[in-house]
């Protein structure tokens, strides 16, 4: 068994989808809109297999939630680049490019080198190696 995508809703995708390209490499599928419903969405494809569905309907609000707190429920998207040095590349380029680095790179606890960062959505993103 395997996760087969994880989905977030967001009020740009368009945003959201040229982050994932340029940063992690992402491949994109045509977009889907359904005009009835007001409903869009891409699926991205990652190099292992894995995907992340970007989806907008102008009905759906914003977060409530903080999103510098913690919080029930899905809270960070694992990318895992490689390499500590790949860590170190990625979250000084995001940093420099104005994308907020909320912790790291720094080794956890548990063994994991790792950076967080904000995407465009203020998603957290745990970028390991």
């Amino acid at each position: 068994m395997k996760i087969e995508h994880v989905a977030v809703w967001s009020q740009d995708i368009e945003r959201l989808k040229t982050f994932y390209e340029r940063y992690f490499s992402a491949r994109s599928n045509e977009k889907y809109h359904n005009a009835k419903k007001g409903f869009s969405s891409y699926f991205l494809s990652f190099d292992t297999g894995a995907r992340l569905e970007i989806m907008e309907m102008k009905a759906v609000p914003g977060s409530k939630d903080d999103p510098y707190q913690q919080f029930t429920g899905l809270i960070h998207l694992a990318m895992s680049v490689g390499s500590e040095a790949e860590v170190d590349r990625l979250t000084a380029k995001l940093a420099e490019e104005g994308y907020e680095v909320l912790d790291g790179p720094r080794r956890t606890g548990d063994g994991y080198y790792e950076s967080v960062v904000f995407d465009p959505d203020k998603n957290r993103i745990e970028i390991t190696a």
